[in-house]
């Protein structure tokens, strides 16, 4: 049955919170009309007025955000110490690499397992992306209902696609399993041993991402000239060196921010990291699943911001160091 009351409730919620900030737009946009136009008679005032709200949503929901992170990263704040917290400078930095970030283990070993999870899956994803994009690139019957199927997985919720998984990796009524048992093989502790578990994790999570890299890749295919092709095979070349001359440079400036985009999402890949690692093995974690532990399991409120932090600067100095390396972002600069 439904709860009409709470549905009702829920709805004047939101009702009264979209009024609130529609509100606001309007009292900004009249303060700014009295200003820029009436008082200071700015000539391009109308789009400061259009691009205000903007401003303020990223100011209210960003900027605010982000400088108070930085100042509780700098707290001892956690759940014994919520209201009546201490300013402790830059200890919480010094902890993270000096402590367990977890009961056990240390942030090192958690890096070191979050690069080789990142490495593993991004060059699936690339990998197997490339070879459907080139597949899916030729003329073929029922080329759109294949693109469809591939795209499936990626379409999915995480969550939903992650549970899901992790019942085929049931050790006794998982369909792996059954599998392997049928085939003469050993089942395998998929979700209690350690290296078994990181190995589903990486399952599930390439077989996630490789539509998303296989759409990315086959539009960049798609606005490669034929006639590249064309003058190559006059020329006698053969498909491999038309693959590494012709394919590989042009789509350079397609495939170096995916990998980009690719890195930083499977960095921060949460949910099928959590959820695949069912029992919580600490040797299974990875940094971004360490540290929702650490602030909503352990409560440590302020050493997970300083954790926050500088997961941030590795993923901002990683993208800013292939990117240069790459020339990815060149032709948005010039």
């Amino acid at each position: 049955m439904f709860n009409f009351d709470a549905i009702i409730k829920s709805l004047s919620e939101v009702g009264t919170t979209i009024l609130a900030v529609l509100l606001i737009v309007v009292l900004l946009e009249v303060l700014l009309y009295l200003i820029l136009v009436k008082w200071l008679k700015v000539k391009n005032s109308l789009v400061y007025m259009l691009i205000s709200p903007a401003i303020l949503g990223l100011l209210v929901l960003q900027v605010y955000p982000l400088l108070w992170e930085g100042y509780i990263s700098m707290t001892n704040m956690s759940l014994s110490h919520f209201f009546n917290f201490d300013f402790i400078g830059l200890k919480n930095y010094v902890r993270v690499f000096t402590e367990p970030v977890l009961k056990q283990v240390r942030f090192f070993p958690l890096f070191w397992r979050t690069i080789l999870w990142t490495a593993i899956n991004v060059v699936f994803h690339v990998t197997g992306g490339m070879i459907l994009a080139l597949l899916l690139n030729r003329e073929m019957k029922l080329r759109g209902f294949y693109r469809m199927l591939i795209i499936i997985p990626w379409a999915l919720p995480q969550v939903v696609a992650a549970m899901a998984w992790r019942g085929e990796f049931n050790f006794e009524y998982g369909w792996i399993n059954i599998m392997l048992k049928n085939i003469g093989l050993q089942p395998v502790q998929w979700l209690t041993s350690p290296i078994p578990n990181f190995a589903a994790m990486c399952i599930v999570n390439i077989w996630l991402g490789i539509p998303f890299m296989t759409v990315i890749l086959l539009g960049g295919l798609q606005s490669i000239s034929g006639e590249y092709y064309e003058a190559a095979e006059m020329d006698g070349a053969s498909n491999w060196q038309k693959f590494w001359k012709i394919t590989m440079p042009l789509m350079q400036p397609i495939m170096s921010p995916a990998v980009i985009l690719g890195t930083v999402w499977t960095f921060n890949t949460f949910n099928i990291s959590f959820f695949i690692n069912q029992y919580e093995l600490e040797s299974s974690d990875i940094l971004v699943t360490a540290l929702f532990r650490a602030a909503f399991q352990y409560n440590r409120y302020g050493f997970s911001a300083a954790f926050a932090f500088i997961i941030f600067f590795i993923l901002l100095i990683y993208s800013t160091i292939y990117a240069r390396s790459t020339g990815a972002l060149k032709g948005v600069k010039d």
